[in-house]
């Protein structure tokens, strides 16, 4: 006779896997949508009256929309950065656009821990298609950084069409190889994404996905679907553009964006994974001068708010409630350990952020904190309502103090009106500048 004992052991392994299989096809999904230079006045949920956005204002309507979010830098690869780690980009390096023209040999450390190399230590499935920015060469490619899949351009930005980096490098990649492929950049990421969705459903594949659309638009090169290419292989520089036209190309061009994003949506609903999935769109940094920053001071690569404040939205049908606005002050470092927080986890390793779940289900205030930017010779921190602003090179340093509760344009400088409170800020962005780069490898500057 065979020993009963082993049997109920077996018995009692096979429904604990099976307990746990289940646990896992439970936890959220995740899809995390990224545009590229979208100022926070782009989006007809904040505010602009001619650049139309249906999908996602019905994000936003949904869900939660952030008034005071801000990119961890004004320009891409920092903020890149601080996304994937969680943390000040300063401490990895990255403080800089990693440009196709000088650094095409660096990247992103692979000793960097990614919220895709999170999720996929807790079961997740992860696919990104779009826009990289952390590393030229391959050994840097997202597929080593956690990502199982991966469709898209290392660069900055290429040819929406020709897929051509502005060094005249083809730039369309599967995993670690060159392929490239025909058609507009933003629609084979819009595409990607839904095939992603469809193909990995949790329902089947008893596991939940990741899936990261970092998107090109409404990046430069400004071109609309129809358009011809901008770039030649083998030669650096892109074909002027009409400047006349470049405002209806630009809305185009975000348009299109939220198209896809709307095909993302019902792609969720399809599948019955709508109310089970966290989705979160934002933009990496704000508009140049061919975007609308909503009235705030500043472009891109700037230290005022038009260069980091940018539209934000958070929705998650199955615990948040929709339809609300969030005025926080939130940053893309905060967004790993929020996803982590909502699968009950915490970050494997040390990070700035801080997790705002507890707000968005309660809104909970969130713990006072001083948060900081530095970019090159500007930097600033907020503290409260404060924000100091310093922008040094070698024959100045320009102090600016404003209080943005009363002066979000930022026009009222009260530095000589508040010395006490200039130089307690000044001070404590100093000792700040000094400890996150203190044995830090400098990657781009």
């Amino acid at each position: 006779m065979k020993n009963p004992y082993f049997f109920l052991l077996m018995s009692a392994w096979l429904l604990s896997c099976g307990g746990e299989k289940e646990s896992l096809s439970m936890r959220p999904n995740i899809v995390l949508i990224m545009a590229d230079d979208l100022g926070y006045g782009d989006l007809s949920c904040y505010g602009n009256e001619y650049i139309n956005t249906p999908n996602l204002d019905l994000l936003a309507s949904e869900g939660v929309l952030f008034t005071d979010y801000h990119s961890n830098g004004s320009v891409c690869s920092p903020t890149r950065a601080a996304l994937m780690t969680g943390k000040y980009q300063q401490r990895t390096g990255v403080e800089g656009v990693v440009t196709a023209k000088s650094h095409r040999d660096v990247g992103l450390a692979l000793t960097e821990v990614t919220l895709a190399e999170e999720l996929k230590q807790l079961g997740y499935y992860t696919g990104m298609f779009g826009k990289w920015h952390l590393g030229y060469d391959k050994a840097f490619n997202p597929t080593l950084q956690g990502f199982d899949e991966f469709v898209g351009f290392v660069s900055g930005n290429v040819d929406y069409h020709g897929h051509i980096d502005q060094e005249g490098y083809l730039d369309w990649w599967d995993g670690v190889k060159i392929k490239n492929e025909k058609g507009y950049t933003t629609d084979l990421i819009s595409e990607y994404g839904v095939k992603f969705i469809q193909e990995h459903n949790p329902e089947v594949k008893g596991a939940p996905f990741f899936l990261y659309l970092p998107h090109e638009a409404p990046h430069s090169p400004y071109q609309r679907r129809i358009d011809k290419v901008l770039r030649e292989i083998g030669t650096a520089g892109t074909q002027e553009v009409i400047q006349d036209s470049i405002s209806s190309i630009y809305k185009e061009m975000v348009e299109v964006m939220d198209e896809g994003v709307g095909r993302i949506m019902q792609s969720l609903k399809e599948t019955g994974q709508y109310e089970n999935t966290i989705v979160i769109f934002i933009s990496d940094n704000g508009a140049n001068h061919y975007g609308d920053n909503g009235g705030l001071r500043g472009f891109k690569a700037g230290p005022y708010e038009g260069g980091s404040r940018v539209p934000a939205i958070f929705s998650f049908p199955k615990e948040v409630k929709g339809g609300s606005v969030n005025n926080q002050t939130v940053l893309s470092m905060d967004l790993l350990p929020t996803l982590l927080d909502f699968i009950g986890r915490k970050p494997s390793s040390a990070v700035d952020g801080i997790s705002i779940k507890e707000n968005l289900l309660g809104q909970e205030k969130l713990p006072e904190r001083d948060v900081f930017f530095a970019y090159g010779i500007k930097s600033f921190i907020r503290s409260g309502d404060w924000k100091l602003v310093v922008v040094e090179n070698k024959e100045e340093k320009k102090i600016e103090l404003f209080n943005l509760s009363e002066d979000l344009e930022e026009r009222n400088d009260l530095k000589l009106k508040e010395p006490d409170i200039s130089a307690r800020l000044l001070k404590k962005l100093e000792i700040w500048t000094l400890e996150v780069r203190e044995g830090v490898d400098l990657v781009s500057r």
